[in-house]
């Protein structure tokens, strides 16, 4: 019997462990004695189907069939520097008894392929949820699952309904396509006292609750669907209330695409339960904004409006509070790279015998800046801050020439004459300039169809992209796809439709730059 010309191997005789190769061996497979093939160097003409047929001892057979990809490329612009680790980010970063809480990702690797999320250290009894970014098939829960949690395509995890048992560590691990690993850790904070929401209209069934419910400029808010009606095709989010030309992104759920739109400005991510994420949102965010939902037959099915109000700094909502407590204002609320910033305080205690700051939530020593005795009015400084931090009797802090290392949380601790102690947090941020980014453009022909891979190179990291066309916001379509980071551009196949001037403009929420264009081809 003659052979087929497109087997690789001929057989495997398990007795002598030897295999009998056929003329679609090319010379770079290895077969196993348990039937596996591996194929090294893979090229595009090693695509399609493979079939393994087997043969028993009792002269019958089985087949075995399995498709294989191979892709031109794989994304790896959003990680210039490999030194950046993912992290995790708490949105809001305290969250209060009944409301919903998103563990949102940072710097995530472009090579992942699983992602593995544990209530607490990595251990099996602790696992939350795992899920295969490259089979997209349900996600698998583990005990730790609550029935409460929604694992999100991009890995960031969103809990609804936060308990104090909720609390705690969570810990991150991402599976990369070369077999290695990454983890991250969040803590997890919960309060009973923190502000409720306003109330949100809408002309629906469907509700969207703001998460957190107060925001300050610089800060990241969820706006979080529920009771998403059923048998819906497409929903899409709007800036305003009626105008359909400042539509910011639409989901097509049949085949998971956004599509983002007019007033998308590259700080926004539709997920697939209707939620929209607006990260570091600035003043000019306030205003209405409306969730529409469509079902098969193209007729809206409901129509929900909220309104969010973006405040300059989380100090204004300590105006509400009585003028005796104790706050703590940033001024002011962002600064630059190099900038000073004052650490106001308000309604310092009379009798108080010393004051501490600590460049922490907690007050430990290793982390104490400085510490002020009234009695003989001196200070001590730590090492760190002694040439470039200056402190007020009033217990305002002013940090001279900061970094980005500067920012997080600090600890003002006033010890009294009675011996009680009284402390009070302030977080703030510090804002960096990008630089201008530019593309790199990369032609590649596969079997006749012609495609091209635009990448934004820029050397600054958490940061926002959006994709230019002859100077409008660039079109997706099944065509037209982005990497994960939005860092790359892929259009395959390639027409004279898609010829003209391409950039990428880079922000993080405080400066924005664009790239030089591009003109293909």
């Amino acid at each position: 019997m003659a052979e087929p010309k497109n087997m690789v191997a001929a057989r495997f005789i398990l007795h002598s462990q030897s295999a009998l190769w056929g003329p679609a061996y090319s010379g770079r497979e290895t077969l196993h004695s348990d039937g596996s093939l591996l194929i090294h160097g893979v090229t595009q003409k090693d695509g399609g189907l493979y079939t393994l047929r087997i043969l028993r001892i009792d002269i019958g057979s089985e087949d075995v069939r399995v498709q294989l990809q191979v892709d031109t490329f794989f994304w790896k612009c959003g990680r210039l520097d490999s030194s950046v680790q993912p992290t995790i980010k708490s949105v809001p970063p305290k969250v209060a008894e009944g409301r919903s809480v998103l563990l949102l990702i940072r710097n995530p690797p472009e090579n992942m392929v699983q992602f593995v999320w544990f209530k607490g250290m990595v251990d099996s009894r602790n696992l939350l949820a795992m899920w295969n970014t490259t089979d997209r098939k349900p996600t698998v829960w583990g005990p730790a699952y609550s029935g409460r949690e929604t694992l999100h395509s991009d890995g960031s995890l969103l809990i609804r309904r936060v308990t104090q048992k909720d609390r705690g560590l969570y810990t991150l691990r991402i599976l990369r396509t070369d077999t290695g690993s990454e983890e991250a850790t969040a803590q997890l904070q919960v309060d009973t006292s923190l502000f409720m929401p306003w109330h949100l209209c809408t002309t629906a069934h469907v509700t969207v609750e703001s998460v957190p419910p107060l925001v300050a400029e610089g800060d990241d808010i969820l706006f979080l669907v529920h009771d998403l009606p059923e048998n819906l095709i497409v929903f899409a989010w709007f800036k305003g209330l009626t105008n359909s030309t400042q539509d910011i992104a639409l989901y097509i759920l049949h085949n998971n695409l956004s599509q983002p739109g007019p007033a998308h400005s590259g700080r926004e991510t539709i997920y697939r339960n209707g939620s929209l994420l607006f990260e570091k949102v600035t003043r000019k965010d306030t205003g209405f904004y409306t969730l529409k939902t469509y079902n098969r037959y193209r007729q809206m099915v409901s129509t929900t409006t909220m309104y969010l109000n973006v405040h300059a700094s989380f100090s204004v909502f300590c105006n509400t509070l009585p003028s005796s407590r104790l706050t703590i204002q940033t001024v002011p609320p962002y600064a630059f790279e190099g900038e000073d910033i004052l650490l106001q305080v308000h309604n310092l205690p009379e009798d108080l015998l010393t004051f501490s700051w600590y460049k922490s939530e907690y007050a430990t020593s290793v982390l104490k800046i400085i510490e002020y005795t009234r009695s003989t009015n001196s200070i001590s400084w730590g090492a760190d801050h002694q040439r470039r931090g200056m402190v007020y009797s009033n217990g305002s802090l002013v940090l001279q020439h900061v970094t980005e290392k500067d920012a997080g949380m600090y600890t003002l601790e006033i010890l009294k004459k009675d011996f009680t102690v009284e402390k009070e947090n302030v977080e703030f941020h510090v804002k960096k300039h990008v630089t201008q980014p530019f593309v790199q453009v990369t032609d590649t022909t596969v079997a006749g169809h012609r495609s091209v891979i635009f990448t934004c190179v820029s050397p600054d990291t958490d940061v926002f992209i959006r994709w230019i066309f002859n100077k409008e916001n660039l079109q997706l379509t099944e065509r037209i796809t982005l990497s994960p980071t939005k860092c790359g551009l892929r259009i395959a196949p390639v027409g004279i439709e898609d010829a003209g001037d391409y950039q990428c403009e880079v922000s993080n929420g405080f400066s924005l730059k664009t790239s030089p264009p591009v003109s293909w081809p």
